[in-house]
């Protein structure tokens, strides 16, 4: 699946603006402020229904406007689809799918699948475990679809857990009810972690290649630390039931998958708290191509991916690399001050947008 135009209204610092997209490579170039960063979070906004940018999406709306729309082309083997967002503050979002309405654009098999480098997104490697936790569990929807639902139903009955122990800290209930909700708990646990850790596996030698190809020296490494040890659901339950007290002194479950961890380390030291910005940088990098690869294997194409500033601070031989590896195969967009820094932009093959002031002013190709 392609992306092939985007349509945007009121988002960001653009106005109005229609963008179309190269099948491989896709440069756009821009002085700093000039809109590049807007327009690749509008193309992850088309493709998900949300901001890779931001939890408060009322900044995407327009200064002065009411409300942004994005409507997305698409094409693959079977023909062409739209998307389509519709987004005013208050109002909930107005997804469609070949003018279908739609809970989630990421349950819609008719969209590209998408990655994103944003030097923002450098808090996932820096970041609270949550982050890497919610990261490494869209990677298993997008690989596994069919396991998508795993998450919900174990954050649905984490919640019902949770509000249970509330309500017997509070005199409202009693404990009765607890080993139910450690079963329902257990029982979707066990499925998570297991996704989780076959996921990392696959991820495994490929991140080590892709970090090794980038630069980053010493033994990297990309590993999944889940919080329990149990193997079955029996298991998860009953270190549920011994943690019964501590999870009433706190009033919460402080036990289970919730709480596991997603380790990206280098010659056995995290780089989250041992690894230098530029390290830092590579580790996220080669963590995306391994998932690249690992979804272009699983799902027979390469997900778009989205790179912002990601040249910056490359010498001329990981540029070369990254490049080569993105026109491999697959669709993918870099943004740039200079053209100069993304070698072989001006090849017959790659496109390129110029941006300015949020207007595109050049399309080439």
């Amino acid at each position: 699946m392609q992306a092939t135009r985007l349509t945007l209204r009121d988002f960001r610092s653009y106005s109005a603006a229609e963008v179309r997209f190269g099948p491989g490579l896709t440069v756009v170039s821009g002085r700093n402020g000039a809109g590049k960063t807007n327009l690749l979070e509008a193309l992850y906004f088309a493709c998900t229904g949300r901001s890779c940018r931001t939890a408060n999406e009322r900044e995407c709306v327009r200064f002065g406007a009411a409300v942004m729309r994005l409507e997305l082309c698409c094409e693959d083997d079977q023909g062409t689809h739209d998307l389509s967002v519709g987004f005013q503050p208050g109002e909930p979002k107005r997804l469609r799918v070949d003018g279908a309405p739609v809970e989630r654009l990421t349950d819609a098999a008719a969209r590209p699948l998408v990655s994103v480098f944003l030097p923002d997104r450098l808090e996932l490697v820096t970041g609270a475990p949550a982050l890497r936790r919610a990261h490494l569990d869209q990677v298993v929807a997008a690989l596994r679809p069919a396991r998508a639902a795993a998450r919900r139903s174990y954050s649905a009955a984490l919640a019902q857990r949770n509000a249970l122990i509330g309500a017997i800290r509070a005199g409202r209930a009693g404990r009765g009810s607890l080993s139910a909700w450690d079963a329902e708990l257990a029982r979707h646990g066990v499925e998570l972690m297991a996704d989780r850790a076959a996921v990392v596996e696959d991820l495994r030698p490929r991140f080590a290649a892709h970090a090794a190809g980038l630069g980053l020296t010493g033994d990297p490494e990309v590993s999944y630390r889940p919080r329990s040890k149990a193997a079955t659901a029996a298991e998860l339950a009953a270190e549920l039931a011994e943690r019964v007290e501590s999870d009433l002194d706190r009033g919460f479950t402080g036990h289970g998958p919730h709480r596991d961890e997603l380790l990206l380390r280098r010659d056995g030291r995290e780089l989250r708290a041992y690894g230098s910005r530029g390290q830092q940088r590579l580790g996220l990098l080669a963590l995306l191509l391994a998932e690249r690869e690992t979804l272009a294997e699983s799902r027979g194409a390469p997900p778009l991916m989205l790179l912002d500033d990601v040249m910056s601070e490359l010498d001329a031989g990981r540029r070369t690399r990254l490049v080569e590896l993105l026109r491999a195969g697959g669709q993918s967009l870099i943004t740039t001050t200079d053209l100069a820094h993304v070698p072989g932009a001006e090849d017959h093959d790659v496109a390129r947008l110029a941006i300015a002031e949020g207007a595109v002013l050049q399309e080439a190709a």
